[in-house]
């Protein structure tokens, strides 16, 4: 499969301690004892796994779902759109992942979805109804952190088939 540059990822969560574990898990991998810390606190005091130097991920983020709507724009508009998003369901005071996924979708509906999140008022079923895609995939938090990397790896495939008409 033909790549053009690094595959790009946006996470949208509104808890800034998520949005770095998620550098962390799919970014190049540095040595930051801070971030160490946060990982063995969020996953239950296991030692996260190793990443490799360098996965081939570029992530941004936004902490809002307008925010991370925009950024799907601005990325379509340089012509570098992102192969997935992972959206969290609850993000107050602005839109929910619901809806920030069905925005993100009309502007661009070759953009690969998944949900990562605590608890949502809606069920799976109907959040796959209602964003239209009935392989929808749910991490759930807190999350294994090679689950993750798998996913990542798996949407990112699947991300790059959807772009190339696959």
């Amino acid at each position: 499969m033909e790549e053009q540059g690094p595959l790009r990822i946006l996470v949208v969560d509104d808890d800034p301690a998520i949005l770095n574990v998620w550098r962390r898990v799919l970014g190049p991998r540095r040595s930051r004892p801070a971030l160490d810390n946060l990982e063995k606190k969020l996953f239950g005091g296991a030692n996260p796994p190793g990443t490799p130097g360098d996965s081939g991920f570029t992530i941004d983020t936004a902490s809002q779902g307008i925010e991370g709507y925009q950024k799907v724009i601005a990325a379509l508009a340089e012509s570098r759109p992102y192969t997935f998003a992972l959206v969290d369901m609850r993000m107050p005071p602005g839109w929910d992942g619901l809806e920030t996924m069905i925005h993100m979708l009309e502007k661009d509906p070759k953009l690969e979805v998944a949900i990562c999140s605590a608890f949502s008022d809606i069920s799976r079923d109907e959040v796959a109804r209602r964003v239209g895609r009935d392989d929808l995939l749910w991490l759930r938090k807190p999350f294994d952190l090679e689950v993750a990397r798998e996913m990542a790896r798996k949407l990112s495939e699947l991300g790059l088939q959807r772009r190339q008409g696959r």
